[in-house]
């Protein structure tokens, strides 16, 4: 059974607590408080034992999965094992403590590392200045092309249009949209790839920029880049890369050296701080150098007399954060870059390859992979094959919850009918990548056996199958009595 809910468990006069008798003389409460803020009636509050919360929230916690846990093979969205040390420095006292409104004087250990981990991010991408500002890959996004627009802007033509393809990521579409742009879509070609002839038909001087992902979101290496970027810089336009996918490329090459203007960074993706429940983030974007006059203010500058926050800059885009971007995590994030360095980063990216090609070879005879070839970091296979069966890519994502595995990203990107993607990161060992091979290989004869087992999947958690889109329509996540 569930865990029930912590009011199911209440019981009346229970407490958590105990406290001594009181030894000084008793004052009403109403001569220490205005009556208006004074409650009518008590709050609506459980009433438990300290063992009871203790194992309620341990239990709740059973039900949750982790990167702690097990094997995390989200497609388009790196979750790999972070390492323990990176917390450790992420709270020592000297950081935890910090208040953002201390003055500079009193944080020059802080705003070095803000400085140096820009600099080792420089090096990483190619680019010219970083900032370490936006709170998550999304914000990363909308940073850059409100760049890339006040740049066309100062230039006296702001221009209308934004390339995205059609495998692109949803933030990208949206990120172009919210920043005022219409959205043009070029189409992959039979290989996978941007499809270039497409591309020259929509290129032109109204076109702002190109938002590209490479590899791409079939984790395949847009081989003709040099091209793409020169079509693109010969009109004007400035090329944006999406770095959700950057964990293939550390070490190996740099997307500045591709002919890229803009790139987004997901630190708590790429560089292990952590991952999911909705953030914290941290989207740091860097850019050439002749983007570098619009970039958010603050930025950190290093001078005679120490490091500095500088906000004088007038054709900054403006302030993008209250303060300076999510601390801890450029913390967790600098730490796993000293630590790794350039050695140490070609092989995150080597393995990350390796095992995504590992899955792929032993997968492919029951999970078709449309664009079948040597892949980066990531691939998509399809569960098409399973149609007459009526079994989707969905349901054998539920069904992979009862072997105890987070399912890899379906139905995206959607030129791959019934997609899985796939994608292992360097973390895991061949035995997990074999795990997991296994367990969709079975769920694979499973389908042929008896369907029913997999659509109606998973079997063993508290709930089984959610009205998802209601659930979107009518989100509740609060419990009220009766």
């Amino acid at each position: 059974m569930g865990e029930p809910l912590i009011f199911e468990k209440s019981v009346p006069g229970r407490k958590g607590y105990s406290l001594p008798d009181l030894d000084v003389p008793e004052v009403p409460i109403a001569e220490l408080m205005p009556a208006e803020y004074l409650r009518k009636d008590p709050p609506l509050l459980p009433e438990l034992s300290e063992v009871d919360v203790v194992r309620h929230f341990t239990n709740l916690s059973r039900d949750n999965y982790g990167i702690d846990q097990g094997f995390y093979p989200l497609g388009s969205c790196t979750m790999k094992y972070n390492p323990k040390v990176n917390e450790d420095v992420a709270r020592f006292a000297g950081f935890a403590a910090l208040h953002p409104l201390q003055p500079a004087q009193q944080t020059q250990g802080a705003l070095q590392l803000l400085y140096q981990l820009e600099a080792a991010l420089r090096e990483i991408t190619g680019m010219d200045r970083v900032t370490l500002q936006p709170a998550a890959g999304a914000q990363g996004e909308l940073v850059g092309m409100l760049m890339i627009r006040a740049y066309h802007q100062s230039n006296g033509n702001p221009r209308r249009k934004v390339i995205v393809p059609d495998s692109a990521h949803g933030t990208n579409p949206a990120t172009a949209t919210l920043a005022g742009y219409e959205v043009q879509v070029v189409h992959s070609n039979a290989d996978g790839l941007v499809d270039l002839d497409d591309l020259k038909h929509l290129v032109n001087q109204d076109t702002a920029a190109l938002m590209l992902t490479n590899p791409n979101t079939l984790g395949l290496f847009e081989g003709d880049i040099l091209k793409i970027a020169e079509m693109l810089h010969s009109v004007g336009a400035l090329l944006y890369l999406d770095g959700a996918n950057l964990n293939a490329l550390l070490g190996l090459c740099r997307p500045g050296d591709m002919g890229f203007d803009v790139v987004h960074s997901n630190l708590h993706k790429t560089f292990t701080t952590p991952h999911g429940g909705g953030g914290p983030g941290a989207g740091a974007l860097g850019v050439k150098s002749f983007l570098s006059p619009f970039l958010p203010v603050p930025v950190v500058e290093k001078t005679e007399k120490g490091y500095v926050l500088d906000d004088r800059r007038p054709q900054s885009i403006g302030k993008v954060q209250t303060f300076y971007g999510n601390f801890g995590n450029l913390v967790r994030a600098y730490t796993y870059i000293r630590r790794m360095g350039a050695i140490g980063f070609r092989k995150v990216s080597t393995n990350a390859i390796l095992n995504a090609n590992y899955i792929r070879k032993r997968l492919e005879q029951v999970y078709p992979v449309p664009y079948n070839r040597f892949c980066m970091h990531e691939f998509v296979a399809s569960a098409k094959r399973f149609r007459d069966r009526d079994v989707h890519a969905w349901d054998i994502a539920k069904r992979l919850i009862d072997y105890g595995i987070y399912p890899p990203t379906v139905n995206f990107p959607m030129i791959v009918d019934e997609a899985l993607m796939i994608e292992p990161t360097e973390t895991e060992p061949k035995e997990n990548l074999d795990r997991f091979c296994e367990a969709m290989l079975r769920i694979a004869k499973e389908i042929e056996e008896d369907p029913e087992l997999v659509k109606t999947a998973p079997h063993t958690r508290t709930v089984t199958r959610l009205d998802e889109i209601r659930a979107v329509k009518e989100l509740n996540l609060r419990w009220k009595p009766a």
